[in-house]
């Protein structure tokens, strides 16, 4: 919404997609665009010094930090583009900031500053989850702090419990209620001005595709289904699709053709109503024959003619269930075409004689397996295009809402105008979140393609690899993603050096030593262990996770790293003579400039042929100038 607000503000009209490689119209002012989502990115170099202003370092350190974030390459070049990350990374700093502001006012508890911080904090983090789900990772980091903090309190017998109760009380309400709030906010008002019926419909529930503008769901769709309609079946799970077969089969199992579930609209969609081959067959010149609670229906898809079909035979992912697939013809098949129509509920009426449009939730029952019909968030392998898995599971769980079906559109000669029913608001909120996790969670590398500008976790903090952000034509300007060779690399050694400096004071502690003062070790945990933690949560999950993964994964990351070689350059320089500490400081910001003019092309924008820019391509990955 917030590049959408900039679109506004620059009068885009909507008519430019932003397809990769497409030349911008005239009409569209995408420097004023490009200028909003910089302006996120400036906005953390001075978050970034007031942070460090608050973790205690010194003030050459705490300019050392700005200018490490001021000189970032990647940084620079990230900020640059019409794209989330800039916002991210605002809200990540922002949060980081307003948590060392409220550590600060630990002594001063329940004063107006205090509450401002906290509820600063809590704004924060809502804001940041809100751009992206990244930012549960530093609601994680404050989470932590507000464990240990709430902790230590709990151990002092000097604080009454009323008192206690006030302080978790208020973190309850400042760093749960307010960040939900906000996330919940953020999707109100996307709701209210993305009113419009688009291409990523078919991932919401039918009754919400109903209320928009533009769409054919609901209108002028018979109310009541009978035999012969032709219609789409809903999943009511969160994150649910519409059932869909193609002509590709099952490479595995049956080898019969498959059925997904897929959140986009085709007449692979399409199925037909019929009565179950013990009833009377379906004649189309007769009166219609409606359907209701226990009737035996088969669904024949309508692109391939095929029945709905299950059989004792495992799915291909969910091996405890059966797999669900399309068979015969509408004169051949057998009983396991039959599937049985349980009522769960209708929105609009009690009656359950007449399976509605719409507002009729209900369950299929295989009549041979007993089992139902049911599309969880399983996704299938490439070959089955990424889409949702369908099997049939034994497990006779009413309340589990991916055996939900429902009717979403629906075409028959009887024509009868359904009314339009409003879908709540928390269930919307729900069902899209889980539908944006389910997405995500699709985006897993696919090993018969080469993507040339994926990248591996392991290849970021030692700067192994750059992103080219653009075409590479000699005709067009370039952008490369790299970062500043000291940002990256000093940061990453520090986090070593960092566990080495806390385990020889861990060790000399043991021994009897007692060279650190209570101040020291206040120092060493809230400016040294807590971006530690920082950096481990943002950067742990990139090295577990399937999907697919690129350097601008690592930015949030990269500026806890930051933060803790300003830590050690602080830590180590701190008694030294005025010369030694001028030379250290003089030195790093002289190597951090430099260093970031000599990669400015990478960022402001490489024009003519590429080998003119081969100084900057140290290593072979570094694909600057091929």
């Amino acid at each position: 919404m917030l590049v959408g607000l900039s679109g506004v503000l620059a009068g885009y009209n909507g008519s430019f997609e932003f397809k990769s490689g497409e030349k911008y119209p005239e009409d569209v002012n995408y420097t004023f665009m490009r200028a909003f989502n910089a302006f996120f990115g400036i906005v953390c170099v001075p978050m970034a010094y007031y942070t460090a202003r608050e973790l205690k370092f010194k003030r050459a350190t705490v300019w050392l930090v700005a200018l490490m974030v001021l000189c970032e390459n990647s940084y620079t070049t990230i900020s640059r583009f019409i794209l989330l990350d800039s916002m991210l990374l605002c809200g990540t700093f922002a949060t980081v900031l307003c948590w060392s502001k409220f550590h600060n006012q630990r002594n001063n508890s329940f004063a107006p500053e205090w509450f401002f911080w906290l509820f600063m904090t809590g704004l924060s983090i809502g804001c940041v989850c809100s751009v992206k789900l990244v930012g549960l990772f530093v609601t994680a980091l404050v989470g932590l702090y507000t464990v240990e903090d709430l902790w230590n309190k709990f151990g002092d017998t000097r604080m009454s419990i009323p008192t206690l109760g006030a302080h978790v009380f208020t973190r309850v309400i400042g760093l749960i209620i307010i960040p939900m709030i906000v996330y919940m906010f953020s999707f109100y008002l996307h709701f209210l001005i993305l009113d419009h019926s688009g291409p990523g419909d078919a991932q919401m529930s039918s009754l919400f595709q109903a209320n928009l503008k533009g769409t054919d769901v609901g209108r002028n769709s018979p109310l009541e289904v009978a035999y012969g309609s032709r219609l789409t079946l809903k999943n009511m799970g969160y994150g649910g699709g519409l059932l869909h077969s193609h002509i590709q089969t099952y490479p595995d199992g049956s080898g019969q053709q498959q059925v997904t579930c897929y959140h986009h609209k085709d007449t692979n969609n399409d199925w037909f109503i019929y009565p179950n081959r013990d009833d009377l067959p379906y004649v189309e010149e007769d009166e219609p024959r409606f359907i209701g609670d226990k009737d035996v229906i088969r669904l024949i898809h309508a692109q391939t003619g095929r029945n709905l079909h299950t059989h004792d035979i495992a799915a291909p992912v969910t091996k405890g269930e059966k797999e669900v697939s399309c068979y015969g013809n509408v004169t051949v098949g057998d009983a396991k075409d039959h599937w049985k129509v349980e009522v769960i509920r209708d929105v609009a009426s009690s009656d359950r004689s007449r399976i509605r449009t719409l507002t009729t939730s209900f369950r299929l029952k295989n009549s041979v397996l007993g089992c139902y019909l049911r599309a969880g968030n399983t996704n299938l392998p490439q070959w089955g295009f990424k889409q949702i898995e369908v099997t049939c599971t034994k497990a006779n769980n009413p309340r589990d809402a991916y055996t939900h079906w429902n009717i979403e559109a629906h075409t028959n000669d009887k024509r009868s105008d359904p009314a339009v029913y409003k879908s709540p608001f928390f269930h919307d909120f729900i069902h899209l979140n889980v539908a944006m996790m389910t997405s995500n969670n699709a985006l897993v590398p696919d090993p018969d393609k080469q993507d040339d500008l994926a990248s591996k976790w392991w290849q970021w903090p030692i700067l192994h690899v750059g992103l080219r952000m653009c075409s590479w034509d000699d005709k067009v300007v370039k952008y490369f993603l790299l970062g500043n060779p000291l940002v990256y690399w000093g940061s990453t050694a520090s986090i070593g050096v960092f566990g080495l400096v806390v385990a020889w004071y861990l060790i000399r502690w043991q021994r009897g030593y007692k060279e650190l003062s209570l101040q020291d070790i206040d120092h060493i945990h809230y400016a040294g262990i807590y971006p530690i933690i920082g950096w481990v949560l943002h950067y742990l999950p990139s090295a577990v996770m399937a999907r697919v993964t690129y350097v601008h994964h690592y930015y949030p990351a990269l500026y806890f790293a930051v933060l803790i070689f300003a830590f050690l350059v602080d830590w180590f320089v701190r008694g030294k003579n005025k010369t030694v500490q001028y030379a250290v400081f003089g030195f790093l910001y002289t190597l951090t400039i430099g260093l970031y003019v000599y990669f400015i092309p990478i960022c402001w924008g490489m024009t003519g042929p590429n080998r003119q820019y081969s100084y900057m391509k140290w290593f072979n990955n570094w694909r600057v100038s091929d």
